[in-house]
């Protein structure tokens, strides 16, 4: 919407309801022309008696009706006596009262604000203050002028008002010098600001096409974008460069000499790997360098089995009611003198049986053994699995803030290492080169590691190919299931989903067992099957309840993909009542009883036991919850027993979740599972994806849409290349 569309609302602030310190969200009542109008979005430091000019869109909330979503927010410092009496009153400015605020009026008149902030010493005239406090308050007033201007600044460009916490949090007093000094910082991640923006804000303040500043800048922008959206670790050094030279629409050579100059900074690393000239984030160098020389002195460590292993896993098949095949036995016996083992395989090739028998092993010879997933749904189901414990990798390693950079990190490290003797990680195929750096790096040196997953699976959405890169090195010990057990071949799940793997088009006609495929041909008809299979026909007639079914779309946008089926779905299984709370926040109303996804990792999210019990921080991105409550502004979100409440400000974490993508259901597994595919983006209507929306499924797998597109989609064994010097580095002798 531009501003032009955006409507305009002028008027004093009479009360400030809420503010977030932390990003600026503010809700408050603005007096405009002599009606008070809630007026909502960022406006960090936002006092009463302010003046506003706020362009925005309407919105009603359900409870409290009408109100402003602030878009673009100018603000003017109070004028004339009783403005600015209603100001310092207000507390806005810290260390100043009601008593004291009418004695500095009374003293300094219209010129109060000018005095307080340019001349604050003239303040120890007033009875009471002395030039200490003087001092004080005059510091904290020109804080806000900074924090004001900054916002300003912001709107003038019509960037994001929620940007001015996170940069006066990473930069301070001096957040707006260091963006008129650079304004390409806004790209970083922290800040998410798309590079277009930034290139034209650079452009505007008189940054030149050809400024070492911008030219540096793009090239940084493309590693990053990159890395952490395509999955590369590193970029050959001539995409790079072409790569910006079309973003910029620079010279070469000038882009060359930029290359240079951030080598020699440090701010890149150059090296070849793999036949190739590879350029590095410092970051991902760092990582990818650091796992290939661990792993390889693990893979190297032989370590001595207990003594009568055969006798010992014989126990162990004997307790667990199991007669293990060769290739399991091989496993168990591999991580009994082995530091770090890969198990890999298909569905139905007992790797869960493989885990069990490690795990009781792990046990027999007294080595505590952490259990850890990358997702709270795969930790969940590996602790089912093995009727214990498990976590996320994330809370595994833990977390905390560092004093110097403000910002979350592990705090199990070299430094501070896990106390397990052994650690076995599922779902490993999902796992990134950072994430698995950081879990190495608290290992302790004698600690075993067991990797179990499926390289088949879709990769990490993150930066490397890491698993698939451990198998291809052919250097860490492996055993590859492969024998279908008979019982587990009786499942059409299992039998299709090998097929697919092969390449091979199941029997699309032969809807028998758990395997169904319903062909519809349009949009309409597929959402109209979907909803009906959830609402009616899975709990009639199988006994499946609606939240044990999961909708999956490998898209997001289109006629099926995930946006239109939360909007059917939602209207089918969870509609409006009276009396049943609801919040607004952008597209997407969320009302009591939704399904809903945490879709970003946050480390500093506080969540409570249900019950009262147990409290910790943190939710990851995947984490799936039902909407407990809506109250005022907050919504009330149960994680399987983790109750996180979300203020307005935090609702960008949350997505509807009644249907998610493929790709955010890897790590999961649902009871039944239903798959649209109509239509979609080629990269995105893939083998990999058919693949892994089909051992999704535990009971039940259905696939509504054109047998002709899921034909296509075995057909099309489209894998994106990842550059990834991880697997070089292993066979490096």
């Amino acid at each position: 919407m531009s501003d032009q569309e955006l409507e305009l609302l002028e008027g004093t602030v009479s009360s400030v309801i809420f503010q977030n310190e932390e990003n600026g969200y503010t809700i408050l009542k603005l007096d405009a022309k002599g009606e008070e109008v809630t007026v909502v979005g960022a406006m960090a430091g936002v006092a009463p008696g302010e003046y506003l000019s706020v362009r925005g869109r309407w919105t009603r909330h359900p409870t409290y009706g009408p109100q402003m979503k602030a878009e673009v927010v100018e603000r003017r410092l109070p004028q004339g006596l009783k403005e600015i009496f209603h100001y310092l009153s207000s507390g806005a400015v810290k260390g100043v009262g009601k008593a004291t605020a009418r004695l500095i009026i009374e003293e300094f008149g219209e010129d109060a604000l000018t005095v307080i902030e340019e001349e604050p010493e003239k303040l120890t005239k007033i009875r009471g203050i002395t030039r200490k406090r003087a001092v004080q308050i005059g510091e904290i007033f020109r804080q806000q002028m900074g924090a004001r201007r900054l916002l300003e600044f912001l709107g003038e460009h019509h960037l994001p008002m929620e940007l001015a916490a996170l940069l006066r949090r990473a930069y301070g007093d001096a957040a707006l010098e260091v963006v008129r000094a650079n304004p390409y910082l806004l790209v970083d991640r922290e800040f998410e600001v798309e590079f277009s923006q930034a290139d034209e804000l650079a452009l505007s303040l008189g940054v030149g096409p050809e400024d070492p500043l911008r030219l540096e800048a793009g090239l940084l922008f493309e590693m990053s974008h990159n890395n952490y959206s395509n999955g590369h670790t590193f970029l050959p050094r001539r995409k790079l460069l072409e790569a910006t030279a079309a973003l910029l629409q620079a010279p070469g050579q000038l882009l060359e000499e930029g290359l240079e100059t951030l080598i020699r900074r440090g701010e890149v690393e150059c090296e070849q790997v793999a036949g190739q000239e590879a350029v590095y984030l410092p970051a991902l160098y760092e990582s990818e360098r650091y796992i290939a020389q661990r792993i390889l002195e693990m893979s190297r460590a032989e370590l001595l089995p207990p003594d009568g292993l055969d006798r010992l896993i014989d126990r162990i098949e004997g307790e667990q009611h199991i007669s293990y095949a060769p290739q399991q036995r091989q496993a168990v016996e591999l991580a009994a003198g082995r530091q770090v083992v890969l198990l890999t395989g298909g569905p139905g090739t007992g790797k869960t049986t493989c885990l069990r028998g490690v795990l009781a092993l792990f046990e027999r010879m007294g080595l505590e053994t952490a259990l850890a997933a990358p997702t709270g749904r795969a930790a969940k189901r590996l602790g089912e699995l093995c009727s214990t414990d498990a976590s996320t990798i994330h809370r595994l390693l833990e977390t905390g803030l560092d004093p110097r950079s403000g910002r979350l990190v592990f705090t199990r490290n070299s430094y501070d290492p896990l106390k397990a003797d052994a650690v076995i990680v599922d779902e490993t195929s999902m796992v990134d080169v950072p994430l698995m750096a950081a879990l190495l790096d608290a290992l302790r040196d004698d600690c075993r590691l067991v990797l179990v997953g499926d390289p088949d699976q879709l990769p990490s959405v993150g930066p490397g190919a890491l698993f698939a890169d451990l198998i291809r090195s052919r250097t860490v010990p492996t055993v590859r299931l492969t024998e279908i057990f008979r019982q587990a071949a009786q499942s059409a799940i299992i039998r299709n989903a090998h097929l697919i793997n092969r390449g091979q088009v199941p029997d699309l006609c032969r809807n028998e067992g758990d395997f169904f495929c319903l062909a519809r041909r349009d949009p309409e008809a597929v959402l109209d099957t979907i909803v009906d299979l959830c609402r009616r026909r899975l709990p009639e007639r199988m006994g499946i309840p609606a939240e044990q079914i999961q909708v999956l779309s490998p898209t997001r946008r289109r006629g099926t993909g995930t946006r239109a089926l939360n909007q059917v779905l939602q209207a089918a299984l969870n509609p409006p009542l009276e009396g049943k709370g609801e919040r607004r926040f952008g597209d997407w109303v969320f009302r009591e009883g939704d399904r809903v996804m945490q879709v970003r990792n946050n480390y500093d999210i506080l969540w409570r036991e249900e019950g009262g019990g147990d409290s910790g921080m943190g939710m990851f991105n995947g984490d799936i919850g039902l909407i407990r409550a809506i109250e005022r502004e907050v919504i009330t979100v149960d994680f399987d027993g983790k109750v996180v409440e979300y203020a307005p400000d935090m609702l960008g974490e949350l997505e509807p979740a009644f249907a998610v993508t493929v790709h955010k259901a890897q790590g999961s597994e649902y009871r039944a599972v239903i798959l649209a595919a109509l239509d979609g983006a080629s990269f995105l209507m893939t083998r990999g994806v058919l693949y892994t929306a089909v051992t999704r499924a535990r009971e039940l797998f259905i696939v509504v849409g054109d047998p002709a597109a899921v034909a296509g989609m075995v057909s099309n064994n489209r894998q994106t290349r990842r550059y990834s010097g991880l697997r070089a580095r292993l066979t490096q002798t």
